[in-house]
């Protein structure tokens, strides 16, 4: 069971304002005197390595990770670094394609000796990285691959070197349907998913067991293929149901569409969708009009008034000028998470790295306080976020229980 709680969950990650350390965090910090300790030791660099989608379908997520993730290791360095060594970000484009996040790993692991990862933004890219991160013993974190399958193997066995510091599309299902059925009021759903993705599909299917499981029903499941630009036919379909909410796994690129295409066709039922929606891209595509009364569970809101994430959102707003969106606070995150292992190892290594990670407990990040299960999965809160006109007007926790 989850529990529904309104605020964000209290965190007390310390975060510094900086003064004149700023570097652009949408290009390579490669800089750092490395001298040649491969990867970390008592002289030199740590080599942190981050693949991540910049260019191609989702590059709004990848290149929102690496920002949250260059302002964490302009704070670290700033302060002295881990260890009394200084971060050495070493970053490379996925162009949105696991081939290439498989590609950009190796490369990270093999050749530029990184002892750990921040891992593409999508879960089958960052999947697509864990064979190179277990072969070569150097741990990879996500902020936001939420598949249930993503620290797991085809058994259900923990990979060893795969950690995440979201939660997963479980509780993010879970959450939304308890949403739709306490906070809405609904009693019946039409969940319209993107077919192509694990990640929408895995959604789908655990918004419909909660969903049901609470008394409502399903009245209709439909599909699109990510890419789909022409929704008008199954929407028509969809006007036609009688039901009080969309439930729309996906996404943004295509969830902007279909929103403005089924508000231009009259359907005015609450649409709910998951942390896909987190772009500034689709308030852009649906337009503002038709983004009222859409709602999406996510794991950070700069709406929250908890001093630690104010302090975060005001130090990252004076330094590039614009709010930090989730996926840079959660990629701010994880650089700290894998800072916080790295300082508590018992060496600066891959294994010693990893053993830190799984052992964390009570991690105080910007996004929450977050704990690593057995299956390298973050034991934390999420938000349920209502937009006004596209843009965020109010967040609503749901915390584990």
């Amino acid at each position: 069971m989850k529990r529904l709680t309104t605020g964000l969950l209290a965190a007390a990650l310390g975060i510094t304002l900086l003064a004149g350390c700023a570097s652009n965090p949408g290009t390579p910090n490669n800089s750092g005197g490395d001298t040649g300790n491969n990867g970390g030791g008592a002289t030199g660099t740590i080599k942190i390595g981050l693949a991540a989608e910049q260019s191609g379908a989702v590059a709004s997520y990848g290149s929102d990770t690496l920002k949250g993730v260059q302002m964490a290791v302009d704070e670290i360095n700033a302060n002295g670094g881990i260890k009394g060594q200084q971060v050495q970000l070493i970053q490379y484009d996925t162009k949105s394609d696991p081939a290439q996040a498989t590609t950009m790993a190796t490369k990270l692991a093999t050749q530029d000796k990184v002892v750990a990862m921040v891992g593409p933004a999508t879960s089958g890219s960052f999947m697509a990285t864990i064979p190179v991160a277990n072969a070569n013993k150097v741990p990879v974190v996500s902020g936001s691959a939420t598949a249930d399958a993503a620290t797991v193997d085809s058994s259900g066995n923990v990979q060893p070197f795969a950690f995440r510091t979201c939660v997963s599309d479980s509780f993010q299902g879970t959450a939304g349907a308890q949403f739709a059925l306490n906070t809405l009021n609904a009693k019946k759903a039409v969940i319209y998913m993107d077919n192509s993705s694990d990640y929408a599909k895995g959604l789908a299917k655990t918004f419909t067991d909660a969903f049901t499981a609470g008394g409502g029903s399903i009245v209709d499941t439909q599909s699109y293929a990510g890419g789909d630009t022409d929704f008008n036919a199954v929407l028509t379909k969809i006007k036609g149901e009688q039901f009080d909410v969309l439930y729309l796994p996906g996404y943004y690129q295509e969830a902007g569409l279909i929103i403005k295409a089924a508000r231009g066709m009259g359907i005015s039922q609450p649409v709910l969708g998951a942390d896909g929606f987190d772009s500034p891209t689709l308030k852009e595509l649906g337009g503002a009009q038709a983004l009222n009364d859409v709602y999406f569970t996510n794991h950070y809101s700069p709406l929250s008034t908890d001093p630690r994430v104010t302090a975060f959102a005001s130090a990252y707003k004076t330094k590039y000028g614009t709010d930090p969106s989730g996926f840079i606070a959660m990629g701010y995150d994880t650089m700290n998470f894998i800072a916080d292992a790295i300082s508590r190892a018992t060496s600066i290594d891959g294994q010693a790295i990893a053993d830190a990670m799984a052992a964390t407990k009570d991690f105080k990040a910007v996004t929450g306080t977050l704990s690593v299960d057995d299956h390298h999965n973050a034991i934390k809160s999420i938000v349920v976020i209502a937009l006004k006109d596209g843009d965020q007007a109010s967040a609503t926790t749901v915390s584990p229980s």
